[in-house]
């Protein structure tokens, strides 16, 4: 849109202020049961995939100490081979085969549970995954437009990808994770104090430091893991826009700047990722340290026990086992932690959107919007973008049905913001406007969308066919009224000149210069088939002939609705039936094209200006 009283920023703001300063970590626990909250639907399969995780490394933990009882089995029958006996009858295989028989069972059932568990849980993290996606889209959908004027495009991206695609890979990879190790940890602990307390106090003091420094660590990395995921929206909203005006970069020779800005949060994200990986990855090989140094001190106690006749050989062969099974989950819940502080920030970043202040309920407004005429009245509109300035003062005026209205005055007047009003864009500050006497402030939005076609400035074409554009979203439209649309609109010819003809895609390597483009914009708008128009600087970006040919499907697109049109090109809007002159959020003017140049005033003044050399 061309008022430019409705800056809109780039971006959110970025530069030397707050790149690369830490933000105060978030809430842990609030933002992980915000989470809990919103899987609820989930928790019952969820519980199940965790019991099937428990049962399954539960099978595992039996498995040293059954290893225990064939080892103890096989050294009885030790000093019997030893004096030379035959090795069949002084071991008992069959003891021992039924022993291995039964290890067999239980690893392969773990192993088949753990295989259930990861489908379970593979499954219900894409669904939250997809979910999540869709409360966005839906949420985008409710946000007032104020929200993206100080939003950029590539931060709300980035919570559509990369947070929840972050959200969804931990849940699938921690929660089976989590359980499995603190399971495995409990039952480690357990079955080694069944064996013998000294060598598990052995085995659990040794281990103790681990857990003190993984938890100074997860401390210290969590606000690196925050300022990551932020880092990552900026990177996500520079880029984006860059891409999106690299015609304009490359005319002003700004690659140097855009070079300069895209390094400095580049280098801000790479700061923040290198902190958080550098610091969660030194728990992993910490951990490892630990549970070599808990292995040897097992060994040693086991070895000076066995010789004291304390405990037999079984026992030391378990707990060999058993310790690798207690320091394997502590380093596993290394990783986990880290995942969850992930997860964390990008939970945040996602709830953050879904709190943000929607538009006003509209579930008490039963009024409806059906055969409209077109009269339209604005009475004394009060608005302002920001609280406290004021860009519309004291605005009314009464439109007839049918009528075309041409709105006109200098940059920043208030011409889009009059639409934007107009559209339900904004609330009002003060004032209302009424549509065939019905305060469109009691209609819900919808009905009031439906009553309006656009062309707007922006020629807004999505990947598809040039059919596909032209109908957009209006259902039961036929080839025929398609066509017609298009010739009155003057590109069916065009059209026909296309290998494709209807079904050519228009994507990015489609070649339609900026006029074509238009047309395919007010052939949508006939498509559209509103009671009321509104032509927002349609014709600003086109040459002379270009121009000609818009605004002669442009008087056709008019016939019979109330028209506004917001025009620079004071010659385009000669044929209106009433010119409202825009000033600093005022009307200072209105009359046709021959009364307000008899006047002589400041509408006269805008019109000779356009033809001084």
């Amino acid at each position: 849109m061309s008022d430019q009283s409705r800056v809109r920023p780039m971006a959110r703001q970025r530069g030397p202020m707050g790149m690369g300063v830490v933000e105060k970590p978030k809430d842990f626990k609030k933002t992980m049961s915000k989470l809990i909250v919103y899987c609820k639907s989930y928790l019952p399969v969820v519980i199940i995939a965790m019991i099937l995780a428990a049962t399954g490394t539960v099978l595992q933990i039996i498995g040293p100490d059954k290893l225990k009882e064939m080892t103890n089995e096989i050294m009885k029958g030790m000093p019997a081979i030893i004096e030379g006996l035959p090795v069949l009858g002084a071991i008992n295989f069959t003891a021992v085969g039924n022993t291995a028989l039964l290890l067999v069972v239980f690893y392969t059932a773990s192993a088949v549970i753990n295989f259930i568990q990861g489908y379970m849980m593979a499954t219900i993290a894409q669904k939250i995954s997809r979910n999540l996606r869709t409360g966005i889209s839906q949420k985008i959908n409710r946000l007032p437009l104020k929200y993206f004027d100080k939003t950029s495009f590539g931060d709300v991206l980035s919570r559509v990808t990369n947070d929840v695609d972050a959200v969804g890979v931990t849940l699938n990879q921690s929660i089976g994770s989590l359980v499995t190790s603190i399971t495995m940890l409990a039952g480690s602990v357990i079955m080694m104090f069944y064996n013998n307390w000294i060598m598990a106090l052995t085995a659990i003091v040794t281990s103790a430091f681990g857990f003190v420094f993984m938890g100074g660590i997860m401390k210290t990395s969590q606000k690196y893991f925050v300022l990551q995921q932020k880092n990552l929206g900026e990177v996500n909203g520079h880029v984006e826009e860059i891409y999106s005006g690299h015609n304009v970069v490359k005319a002003y020779n700004a690659g140097g700047e855009a070079k300069r800005v895209f390094e400095k949060v580049n280098h801000s994200l790479y700061d923040s990722g290198w902190k958080s990986q550098f610091l969660s990855g030194l728990m992993m090989p910490f951990m490892q340290f630990i549970g070599n140094f808990g292995y040897v001190a097992v060994c040693v106690a086991g070895a000076v026990l066995a010789m004291r006749g304390t405990i037999t050989f079984g026992v030391i062969v378990a707990f060999m086992i058993y310790i690798r099974l207690f320091t394997q989950p502590m380093s596993q819940l290394a990783q986990v932690f880290q995942s969850l502080q992930r997860i964390a920030a990008a939970s945040e970043r996602v709830f953050e959107f879904y709190e943000e202040e929607e538009m006003a309920d509209e579930s008490g407004k039963s009024n409806q919007l059906t055969n409209i005429k077109g009269d339209i009245e604005f009475r004394h509109l009060k608005f302002g973008y920001v609280p406290g300035k004021t860009i519309i003062n004291d605005f009314s005026a009464f439109i007839k049905a049918g009528q075309k209205i041409a709105i006109v005055g200098p940059t920043g007047a208030g011409k889009t913001t009059i639409v934007n009003l107009l559209m339900c864009f904004y609330d009002l500050n003060e004032g209302d406007i009424l549509l065939d006497d019905i305060p469109i402030s009691s209609v819900p939005r919808r009905y009031v969308h439906e009553q309006f076609s656009m062309v707007l400035q922006d020629t807004w074409l999505f990947e598809g066919t040039i059919r596909e554009n032209v109908v957009y979203c209006k259902e039961g439209i036929t080839e025929e009224q398609v066509k017609a649309a298009c010739r009155a609109a003057g590109l069916h010819h065009f059209i026909k000149t296309l290998p494709q003809g209807y079904d050519t895609p228009l994507n990015e390597k489609a070649n339609l210069s900026q006029g074509q483009k238009q047309l395919v914009t007010i052939a949508r708008a006939m498509i559209q088939n509103a009671p009321m128009l509104i032509l927002d600087e349609a014709t600003s970006s086109v040459d002379t002939r270009t121009e000609h040919l818009i605004q002669k499907a442009m008087d056709k697109l008019t016939t019979g609705r109330t028209s506004f049109v917001i025009a620079h090109r004071l010659s385009t809007i000669k044929n209106a039936d009433i010119i409202l002159v825009m000033n600093e959020g005022d009307i200072i003017e209105s009359g046709n094209h021959r009364e307000l140049l008899e006047k002589g005033g400041f509408y006269a003044e805008l019109y000779y200006s356009q033809f001084e050399s």
